[in-house]
């Protein structure tokens, strides 16, 4: 006779990261959740919600008339070590994920871009940093 078990199964991300891992990785999806909103409230489109590539994760690709947008959600303790918490080695690899976003949305591919900073803090607005870093360095 086969063993059952009355508890529901944990979700997959709980069965393979650790309790710590998980609630950052939800603490993030939060954030960009927050972020989002925030973008739509000021007349930006979501294209797309954490993009994926070999070189890297773009968290937000949005839109807002003839502008592309990749940003960068950074949730820490206060809006400062947010904003010092985009690297530039983060840099680098979110400029090679939107250059393969591009590749995959080539109607985009003449709409002016820019990279920007959606910081995140407990107990305040969210800050919108507009060319939080360039692509040329």
């Amino acid at each position: 006779m086969a063993k059952t078990d009355d508890a529901s199964p944990p979700d997959k991300l709980s069965r393979i990261a650790s309790p710590a891992r998980v609630a950052a990785f939800r603490a993030g999806l939060s954030a960009e959740t927050r972020a989002a909103a925030y973008l739509m409230a000021k007349g930006y489109r979501i294209l797309a919600k954490r993009f994926r590539t070999p070189y890297g994760e773009i968290d937000l690709v949005a839109r807002k008339r003839q502008l592309i947008a990749f940003i960068e959600v950074k949730a820490r303790a206060s809006l400062d070590d947010a904003a010092y918490a985009v690297t530039p080695r983060q840099q680098a690899r979110i400029i090679a994920a939107a250059q393969a976003w591009l590749m995959a949305h080539p109607a985009h591919a003449e709409f002016e871009l820019r990279f920007d900073a959606v910081l995140i803090a407990p107990r305040r607005l969210p800050r919108h940093v507009l060319a939080a870093f360039d692509a040329s360095t």
